[in-house]
């Protein structure tokens, strides 16, 4: 694993999400379900049976061969209060382009400092437009990737109590890059 992320959760407040096992199985499953909420699929809808089974498929498989570019987690005292993903991914044009369209909405940020990586960008959405669940995302461009933590819940009353707590988790979000052996991009100067 050449570059990951990490994060330093608290286990009191946060269970990690893996993509296998049976541990966190009722955990994984709520914050799958939340996680395709905000995607807008939402059951009943016609064909949402087969859109949330594949979305499910592929969020597992996504945190199974990530190779440390997502991280996920629930909320440990109620698994279907809060979910949490981070990922990082590679500036591309493309992915420039999609920042710079969002809508108007999305313009609301306001900075957030992180110690690993810089200053970056907070949106907290607790009150969003046509039924969404509210959500939070920190935002942070380390010139070659975009670090995300997108954080959702479906509960409108206890949502801004969790954000001290989201709060801490992003401040502990880092992007790791091993460096080889012999290989230095620090410049290191000489004792003045």
């Amino acid at each position: 694993m050449s570059a990951h992320l990490q994060a330093d959760a608290d286990p009191d407040r946060w269970v990690p999400i893996r993509g296998r096992g049976l541990a966190g199985g009722r955990h994984r499953k709520a914050a799958i379900r939340m996680l395709t909420s905000t995607a807008g699929v939402v059951p009943g809808q016609p064909g949402s049976g087969v859109i949330n089974f594949i979305a499910t498929r592929a969020i597992k498989a996504g945190l199974r061969h990530a190779n440390g570019r997502f991280l996920a987690w629930s909320w440990k005292e109620d698994p279907s209060a809060l979910a949490a993903l981070a990922q990082a991914q590679e500036l591309t044009p493309n992915v420039r382009a999609a920042r710079a369209s969002m809508p108007m909405e999305f313009d609301d940020t306001e900075n957030f400092s992180n110690p690993y990586l810089g200053v970056g960008e907070k949106l907290v959405m607790d009150q969003p437009q046509q039924g969404r669940t509210p959500f939070a995302t920190y935002t942070w461009e380390t010139g070659g990737h975009l670090v995300t933590l997108h954080a959702v819940s479906p509960d409108k009353e206890r949502f801004l109590l969790f954000l001290p707590h989201l709060d801490d988790l992003a401040r502990s979000l880092r992007w790791i890059e091993d460096v080889e052996v012999g290989e230095s991009n620090v410049l290191r100067l000489p004792p003045a």
